[in-house]
């Protein structure tokens, strides 16, 4: 009985953690480029009550007697979210596979979904930036910049991730400057961070820089990509945590009071 109040104690521990995942998604539902994370169960350690069963007669069972403990993963979900029509002169979405990259101020790089970019002035020159001032970089690892005479209203980027300025004829040139995207092994083991970016780590694997041509995806300028989180199946997916989690302290309860009844059996 005391194995039963630690099984049931673990089950409470995890449903809290998958209720916590639950409330992430809930608050960043307008986050853009948030990505879903869902709590993952699997019985992972078990503990070996009998190792060789039998029954009452003494013939031995097929099986064993074990009871496990239940822990659990969190993983990312990276399907598309819905493309949002912005007001935004510098909103690039990402249609397809790909993450935008940006050099943070301790020289590491981050990768985003998020598309919301601005112009910096810096010196001479002007830098396509995120929201915190933090350069994009493009194919070749190098920040975007242009000189301070372009004037940036006019500055285009088409959907192979090119910036474009207009010609004498106000025709929009190739400027010779192209958007890299960055293409992981296994994204859902990147480290989540601050502002929808996200960092490499030993799970990730190292990334791939491409063009949006080699990805087969595109940049669609003047959007931005929504977060994938739906609200209605979170909203039942908290409803089935509670229930759990319910159930759970029903069995810590019923096991509490089998020992009290135990305590107090008299010979």
């Amino acid at each position: 009985m005391m194995r039963s109040l630690w099984t049931a104690a673990s089950g409470m521990i995890g449903e809290q953690s998958n209720l916590d995942v639950i409330a992430n998604n809930l608050s960043n539902i307008n986050t853009t480029g948030y990505k879903t994370q869902k709590a993952n169960f699997k019985s992972l350690i078990y503990q070996n009550l009998q190792a060789k069963s039998t029954t009452t007669t003494g013939e031995p069972k097929p099986v064993g007697a074990q009871v496990g403990l239940r822990v659990g993963s969190i993983s990312s979900d990276f399907t598309q979210g819905a493309l949002n029509a912005s007001n935004g002169a510098f909103d690039y979405a990402i249609q397809g596979e790909g993450f935008f990259r940006v050099q943070l101020a301790d020289g590491s790089i981050a990768y985003t979904r998020n598309g919301h970019f601005n112009m910096s002035i810096q010196g001479d020159s002007i830098a396509l930036t995120d929201s915190e001032g933090n350069p994009v970089l493009d194919v070749n690892g190098n920040a975007i910049t242009v000189p301070n005479t372009y004037r940036s209203s006019k500055i285009g980027v088409d959907q192979f991730g090119n910036l474009t300025y207009p010609d004498a004829n106000n025709n929009q040139r190739n400027i010779g400057i192209q958007i890299g995207l960055a293409y992981f092994p296994n994204a859902g083991g990147l480290e989540k961070t601050s502002n929808s970016n996200y960092l490499q780590s030993e799970a990730s694997g190292a990334p791939t820089v491409y063009t949006a041509t080699e990805l087969n995806s595109k940049i669609v300028s003047g959007y931005l990509e929504s977060s994938n989180v739906q609200a209605a199946d979170e909203m039942v997916n908290m409803i089935i945590a509670q229930r759990a989690y319910e159930m759970n302290s029903k069995a810590i309860t019923a096991s509490d009071e089998m020992l009290q009844q135990a305590n107090n059996l008299r010979s």
